[in-house]
């Protein structure tokens, strides 16, 4: 079966809200075999929806719409579906009950226009709306099928996940188990990984393999198809290692994991401690950190120390390593780790020092970033980091190089 994803919704072409939903059921539907060759989005307009259903006809055996489905005059996706099917319009009547209930529970005034979201495509098999109240609706006609689901993504994805699923699924000849396993690499370009990996892109059928730059990282998403979970798994078992023959050193972890999380599980399986001292990232890397739960029993704390004057009284970096070496250096970065460390009786001490941008710093360019290590079993390091991207997108970049380095260093 091969879909078609259209969005309906002038926001959508105005940038005011982002498709997510397209993103979503693209995901869904590989994981049941059906293939989605376009997504579309169109604005309300009707006229335009209409050359758009016309067009989608020619190329999908599935339409899916999202949005278009409320009480407003701008509303207009499933009046004009009906249309397009020749169908007229009837009330469901557990919809518009439902409908009524949440006024009257809610106390708010119902006006007029509210029993037009309960209309449906007389015939179509309705789709409950658990967390809202336009329902969605399946239907076919000759050879198409039409799918309408919500805009808002809290009532497009329960819907589509407990109701929607099931009724492509009745329509499929034959459901495959398909696999998906992502691989996250960092420190490597896609372009690079798309070299190393090229006799396997170029050689792929099933499974397949499709790099796919990330910020500041690279995925490779492994799919697998077969009759069985257990072949699928086999299949992506053995792809994923002709992956790792290829480019492994720069492997990290796997589908929603991050570099923050990888570091924070090594913490917790060790029980080891750990302590910032941050100049440039402005406690960026601490931020990241807290944002995970349970990180306060692997982080002590740490401290901002943004000016020299703060480097020196609140990190006891020597005034003569300042003089002498500056404040981007390999000798700040070190002394700022180890002494953090030491003050917070913490493993790992690490910090960041550099210049963010735009302007350079004591004849530094902009994206030079030196990240100190220290720690309690083991002798302290630094390492020269080389950015080039925005001020806000160097400090990102340079948290995530603090923990793709610490990672590198544990895993010794």
């Amino acid at each position: 079966m091969k879909a078609e994803i259209i969005g309906v919704g002038t926001e959508l072409l105005l940038g005011q809200i982002a498709n997510t939903n397209a993103q979503y059921l693209s995901e869904q539907l590989a994981e049941i075999g059906v293939n989605v060759y376009y997504h579309t989005v169109v604005g309300d307009n009707p006229e335009r929806l209409a050359s758009a259903i016309k067009l989608a006809e020619t190329r999908a055996d599935l339409l899916i719409f999202t949005g278009g489905l409320g009480p407003t005059k701008d509303d207009l996706t499933k009046e004009i579906i009906a249309e397009r099917l020749q169908r007229e319009m009837v009330t469901d009547e557990d919809s518009w009950k439902k409908i009524q209930e949440y006024f009257k529970k809610t106390g708010r005034y119902m006006t007029a226009n509210n029993e037009k979201q309960a209309y449906v495509i007389k015939g179509a098999t309705v789709l409950p709306n658990d967390h809202g109240m336009a329902p969605g609706m399946f239907a076919k006609e000759g050879d198409h099928y039409y799918m309408l689901l919500p805009g808002p993504p809290h009532e497009m994805k329960p819907m589509y996940r407990n109701y929607g699923r099931q009724e492509i699924i009745k329509q499929l000849e034959k459901v495959e188990c398909i696999e998906s396993r992502v691989l996250r690499f960092f420190n490597i370009g896609e372009a690079e990984i798309e070299d190393r990996l090229s006799d396997i892109i170029d050689a792929q059928t099933n499974p397949t393999v499709a790099p796919l730059a990330g910020d500041g990282e690279v995925t490779v998403r492994l799919t697998a198809r077969s009759d069985n979970k257990d072949k699928a798994v086999v299949m992506l078992d053995d792809i994923e290692k002709q992956v790792q023959e290829k480019a492994g050193e720069y492997l990290y972890g796997y589908d929603d994991t991050s570099l923050m999380a990888e570091l924070l599980k090594i913490l917790e399986d060790r029980e080891m401690t750990i302590a910032a001292a941050e100049s440039l990232t402005g406690g960026l890397f601490q931020s990241e950190m807290t944002a995970v739960v349970g990180v306060s029993t692997m982080l002590l704390g740490g401290i901002v120390c943004y000016s020299n004057d703060a480097k020196i009284k609140l990190c006891n970096v020597k005034p003569e390593t300042l003089e002498k070496h500056g404040a981007v250096s390999e000798q700040c970065a070190i002394e700022l780790a180890d002494n953090v460390r030491k003050s917070l009786n913490a493993d790992i001490g690490i910090s960041f020092t550099g210049a963010a941008g735009p302007d350079s710093l004591e004849g530094h360019p902009a994206g030079t970033v030196w990240i100190g290590m220290s720690f309690k079993e083991g002798q302290s390091k630094a390492v020269l980091v080389k950015l080039a991207g925005t001020r806000n997108g160097n400090r990102r970049r340079s948290v995530k190089m603090g923990c793709y380095y610490l990672l590198k260093e544990l895993k010794k």
